[in-house]
């Protein structure tokens, strides 16, 4: 089940906090234990808390024991969530009609941040080979380098003759011209917790308290409250994310982009949807084995842990850095402006049997009950003077 569906579900009491989970095997059980560990050792070193972005940060990404640093399967059915490229072959190759137009429009360079298991890298490459359009170079900017391994296994099965072309990244490039695509990177970011109090604005931690993580607030300082305090509209008592990773990843892109644009597609909403009344406990979300809960503390580096994507702010911090806003929509009608349906009705000499799961996995991907309306595409680039393909009808740029 999708990330996007799961957030829905949950957001309509499906899960609770009683919902019994599965429960993890002696391997993993004793991997989140000595990450748990590591994490007690931290809090104790930095005098009893810890800001929460910083236990995030440790819980997904700690060498060899985060969730995405870790050995456990993280996509795809027998993992803890599907993403868009698993979901249908349809997404990637929808996505490679804008790609194509982009790099066209600057340089033929492609550079995919957190590329997952490998299938959307994957879907590109071959459906870019189709059209005529192969970048020189197809770029992946992965950390994990279990994942890596994966995402080489992929690649290797299924386009041995296109491996040649693809790098692996340890860092951003200097400087880049191309198509920069993130699918569902931004949501996995660390992300810093806010509290809105009658009696000031305060930053979420943790502590410990008899032995088990607990949460601490303390006054919120720097730039913190800075982004905090900017949010006027926001009423106490009021807890929400600030994702100030997100903010310094987008600026950097700024100074390293020189023509082209980022296509980033996440699940979100703008600011003041974002920050809307009823949100009043945030976005923040754990997800394992395809069931969501909202206790970032159970079992460390065994959950994936999310929050939705304030897309005002990624933009506006993208202008600020000298980017352009180049388009903003659903994920529905940026994968229809596309060519979405007309790549479906290519494929009904498939066969009545391969045709009707492809269809099932296009209509998760647009229905406004799937991932169509919660997943949002947000376009930022530099040097692109002609309109994007993917946000030619239904634009939505206003709304931020």
């Amino acid at each position: 089940m999708p990330r996007g569906n799961l957030r829905i579900l949950a957001e309509s009491g499906t899960f609770g906090p009683a919902m019994s989970l599965p429960l993890p095997d002696t391997a993993a059980a004793e991997s989140s234990a000595r990450l748990v560990a590591r994490i007690v050792a931290e809090i104790d070193k930095a005098g009893g808390w810890i800001p929460f972005s910083r236990f995030m940060e440790l819980a997904l990404y700690a060498p060899g024991l985060g969730y995405y640093s870790g050995g456990a399967r993280k996509f795809g059915g027998a993992g803890d969530f599907v993403t868009a490229p698993e979901l249908s072959p349809l997404f990637a190759q929808t996505l490679a009609a804008q790609v194509a137009q982009l790099m066209a429009a600057s340089a033929p360079h492609l550079l995919e941040a957190g590329a997952g298991s490998g299938a959307l890298a994957l879907g590109l490459l071959l459906e870019l080979e189709r059209r005529g359009a192969l970048p020189e170079h197809y770029d992946i900017l992965e950390l994990s380098g279990e994942l890596r391994a994966r995402q080489q296994e992929t690649l290797a099965r299924g386009a041995p003759h296109l491996a040649g072309r693809v790098r692996w990244l340890d860092a951003l490039p200097e400087s880049f011209s191309g198509a920069v695509v993130a699918n569902e990177l931004l949501d996995a970011l660390p992300v810093d917790i806010v509290a809105w109090r009658e009696e000031g604005i305060f930053e979420r931690g943790v502590a410990l308290e008899d032995g088990a993580f607990a949460w601490r607030e303390r006054p919120a300082a720097g730039a913190l409250l800075a982004v905090s305090q900017g949010l006027t509209f926001v009423r106490p008592p009021y807890v929400s994310e600030i994702n100030l990773a997100a903010r310094a990843w987008i600026a950097e892109w700024g100074r390293i982009l020189q023509c082209g644009a980022l296509l980033l597609i996440d699940y979100g909403f703008p600011q003041r949807e974002y920050y809307h009344p009823q949100r009043a406990e945030g976005t923040l979300m754990c997800h394992y084995r395809h069931h969501a809960h909202g206790d970032p503390f159970w079992l460390p580096g065994l959950n994936d842990i999310t929050a939705h994507v304030d897309f005002t702010a990624v933009a506006e911090v993208g202008h600020d850095a000298g980017l352009d806003v180049l388009g903003y929509t659903s994920q529905a009608q940026f994968l229809l402006n596309c060519g979405l349906a007309q790549l479906l009705e290519q494929r009904q000499a498939d066969g009545a049997t391969a045709y009707a799961a492809l269809a099932s996995g296009a209509q998760k991907l647009i229905s406004p009950a799937e991932m169509g309306e919660l997943f949002k595409v947000l376009a930022l680039g530099k040097g692109i003077g002609e309109p994007l393909l993917g946000f030619a009808h239904g634009d939505r740029c206003h709304a931020l």
